[in-house]
């Protein structure tokens, strides 16, 4: 009995795996599409991005819930990237609290992410210095440098 209680998380947890594997590697061509070292993507001027852009991008990622069935994009790791980034943006900080809400999914769901996404090194968790109970997350250099790509190309079919 109790083992089939955990097959079904199991096999989500494999599932969530997986996708950040997926996502990963996608960066992981988009760095290496760029072809440029640590230290010259360090250097590098990354493209301007508008927070207004950012901002209309979120806000069409949330009326599809209006229209469509929320278990159809149950995958949290987009949404969480760009609260991240419209907070780097912005330049706010966002505690992992915050961003288990902006996940859109249950907390235990959002922590299991925001852990793979910092095992893979595409987020950064930074402790409160004022608060010792409080971490922030914040996108990592190469995952900013992706999305600021990303968004660099899309960006005239969104002001469109």
């Amino acid at each position: 009995m109790n083992a089939q209680r955990k097959d079904p998380n199991t096999g989500r947890l494999l599932e969530l795996s997986d996708q950040v594997s997926r996502i990963a590697s996608s960066l992981a061509r988009l760095s290496a599409a760029s072809e440029l070292s640590e230290v010259e993507a360090e250097s590098a001027v990354a493209p301007e991005v508008s927070p207004r852009v950012v901002a209309k991008v979120v806000h069409a990622r949330r009326l599809r819930s209006n229209y469509f069935d929320d278990m159809l994009f149950a995958d949290p790791a987009w949404d969480m990237m760009l609260d991240l980034f419209h907070a780097e943006l912005t330049q706010r900080r966002v505690a992992v609290s915050s961003l288990c809400i902006a996940a859109s999914v249950p907390a235990t769901t959002a922590l299991r992410w925001i852990k793979a996404m910092t095992e893979k090194e595409l987020f950064v968790r930074r402790a409160d210095p004022f608060d010792a109970r409080r971490i922030f997350v914040e996108l990592s250099p190469k995952m900013s440098l992706a999305l600021r790509a990303y968004f660099a190309k899309i960006g005239d079919a969104i002001t469109a």
